[in-house]
């Protein structure tokens, strides 16, 4: 199985990067290729660039060192490819769409010496660590992500997400979400933000947001069973992402450090979107 998603992901990298001007040794898509290798196996760069560790028939002619991955990972160009990828998973931006934004712990040993991770909160717990901050829509990639301390405050990466959605629609998210001005800065990129009250009872004297007001009438109407039965499936989308090889167990010891956090994120993010591409596949078959 992590034969078949990093081969497909391979082959896209190939073809996405034929529009990169690429004057080293090694392409901008064999980097990622060999980066993928790597991540769909869990194992560090290092491994993946051994001869020993690929196949005969996939093992590409010449591979970089350690050294030449960790310079070119960082490159623009490395980035600019990753994000190709991901963007040929996204679906079309819709009108009226449900959105929804909640936030995953990405802990790390409590003795680690990362010097940019941070204790924090998160599933009901206390941990050390970074946390991966995401709104989803019905695609296979998130319409948005970014990777934070894990003390970030939830509603501030949201105000740096929002922005980046293009479309209108709603955004649900857990009680977390729950502030005017949050409410107010959705409402100005077209979506109705959706989340619990943190405390019941009157409202107050001081500002309330009309969105936010909005989102009580609904959140406590009618309609309160069936956003929570949606808000669940975020709930499914972080647990499947966890139960398949290749997909997103915790960090391994090797992936310290913001930047190698964040890559690692990314090459997880896309072997999950061709795994769920290759499901609802299959389920269209089925069905059809």
């Amino acid at each position: 199985m992590e034969r078949e998603h990093w081969t497909q992901l391979y082959a896209l990298a190939q073809r996405l990067g034929k529009s990169l001007q690429d004057r080293g040794r090694y392409t901008t898509a064999l980097i990622v290729g060999v980066f993928l290798w790597a991540a769909v196996h869990d194992r560090p760069v290092s491994w993946a660039c051994r001869r020993e560790n690929w196949p005969q028939e996939l093992r590409p002619r010449r591979l970089p060192s350690q050294s030449t991955m960790s310079r070119r990972l960082r490159s623009p160009s490395t980035i600019q490819l990753l994000a190709a990828i991901e963007a040929a998973f996204q679906e079309p931006s819709q009108d009226k769409a449900l959105e929804i934004i909640d936030a995953k712990p990405l802990p790390v040993g409590g003795y680690s010496k990362d010097p940019d991770v941070r204790w924090g909160c998160a599933a009901g717990g206390h941990w050390k660590g970074y946390k991966f901050f995401a709104i989803w829509g019905h695609g296979p990639v998130p319409r948005a992500w970014q990777i934070a301390p894990m003390s970030s405050n939830e509603r501030r990466v949201a105000q740096e997400l929002i922005p980046r959605l293009r479309g209108q629609g709603q955004l649900l998210g857990d009680s977390q979400y729950d502030a005017n001005y949050l409410y107010d800065w959705a409402a100005q990129h077209g979506y109705q933000l959706l989340a619990p009250r943190q405390r019941r009872g009157g409202l107050g004297h001081h500002y309330q947001s009309p969105y936010r007001i909005q989102a009580i009438r609904i959140m406590e109407g009618p309609q309160r069973e069936d956003i929570l039965q949606k808000r669940n499936a975020i709930e499914r989308t972080f647990g499947n992402w966890t139960s398949f090889g290749g997909g997103l167990a915790p960090l391994p010891a090797w992936i310290r450090r913001p930047h190698r956090v964040r890559l690692w994120i990314h090459a997880k993010i896309l072997i999950n979107a061709v795994r769920i591409t290759k499901i609802r596949a299959r389920t269209a078959t089925a069905v059809a």
